[in-house]
């Protein structure tokens, strides 16, 4: 937890895409100060004309790079929210060759009671976690 979910354009190869999740999942240690395998990631790949990832008038370039990062997560603070974003469009970069404008991200808040990490039980609420 929090739970990463990417969708991006189909062709990057299992090392590209290795990669990316562990650049992202290093922003997210760093930034949400979460432990190392506190690590939930799910990838969708999509083909090119299934993504349409426009720039809101902000005049971004998006190429068949693009990677868009929604993450559900209990609550963040606006500071490490910034950091987040921050972290992982430099890690993509540094270490994926991504563009900036090409990363997408969204921070979806829930609760602790709305996470249950199996047993059917809500771990955050038990005291478990």
């Amino acid at each position: 937890m929090p739970l990463i979910k990417f969708d991006l354009v189909v062709g990057r190869s299992p090392e590209q895409l290795q990669t990316l999740l562990d650049a992202a999942h290093d922003a997210m240690v760093r930034a949400f100060n979460v432990p190392e395998r506190d690590r939930y990631q799910i990838v969708h790949q999509h083909p090119a004309n299934e993504m349409m990832i426009e720039d809101t008038g902000l005049g971004f370039t998006r190429t068949q790079d693009v990677v868009v990062l929604t993450v559900t997560s209990r609550p963040r603070s606006a500071e490490q929210k910034q950091a987040f974003y921050k972290e992982t469009v430099e890690a993509l970069r540094d270490k994926c060759g991504i563009d900036p404008q090409d990363v997408l991200i969204s921070i979806v808040t829930n609760s602790d009671e709305d996470w249950s990490f199996g047993l059917g039980e809500a771990q955050f609420v038990t005291g478990k976690l």
